[in-house]
């Protein structure tokens, strides 16, 4: 009786023996793995960006870009009052090198630029100049243009700058909406001689 018993449990003994991975056939442990090494991942974030557009593409937005915002200076030139404002230039680097995005359609170049400044206007009234109307400006204007249906970040800069500097009203918005149509019109005279599509809707 002794001796069936031991041969019973013998095989329950070599089993126990064995290896845990062998029995569940689970993977190999994770330090097997090879990890790939730091370089590797950043070539590998890097090479996951967009694609380059080819040189007639950078070159036709560069030189639109450029000759576009000269001519808001001689435009400043000629009224005596200046054009080009920051805003200005981050705007017409949407509709030079993404035309088909909505931020860079002329409904939202035109009306967020002068909703923005509007947003600016109304928080100077209520608060004066200063950063912190600064600040709430911005914030505003993002809201207002969502509202309108007319998305253009550079647009929130704008009612920055007017509650910062508080310019006069008619003056700043009139010559504003002037640069406005002086980008659009850069915008299309560009796709049309590009053969882009731009506007894809006003």
């Amino acid at each position: 009786m002794v001796t069936q018993t031991a041969e019973a449990e013998a095989p329950a003994d070599v089993q126990a023996d064995a290896p845990a991975d062998a029995q569940a056939g689970a993977p190999a442990p994770e330090a097997a793995i090879p990890r790939p090494s730091r370089l590797a991942r950043i070539s590998r974030i890097a090479a996951a960006g967009p694609p380059r557009p080819r040189p007639r593409t950078i070159l036709a937005a560069t030189a639109l870009s450029t000759l576009a915002l000269l001519c808001l200076v001689g435009l400043g030139g000629v009224v005596h009052h200046p054009l080009l404002i920051p805003p200005l230039a981050a705007s017409m680097a949407l509709v030079a090198g993404a035309p088909d995005l909505p931020l860079s359609q002329p409904r939202s170049v035109v009306g967020g630029q002068l909703l923005s400044a509007l947003t600016g206007f109304a928080v100077l009234a209520v608060a004066g100049p200063g950063l912190w109307s600064a600040a709430v400006a911005g914030g505003l204007a993002l809201g207002v243009m969502m509202l309108a249906r007319t998305p253009h970040s550079p647009a929130a800069a704008t009612a920055v700058i007017v509650a910062l500097q508080g310019p006069p009203f008619w003056t700043f918005t009139g010559l504003l909406a002037l640069a406005c149509a002086v980008l659009v019109a850069a915008g299309v005279l560009g796709a049309r001689l590009t053969g882009r599509g731009y506007p894809a809707y006003w």
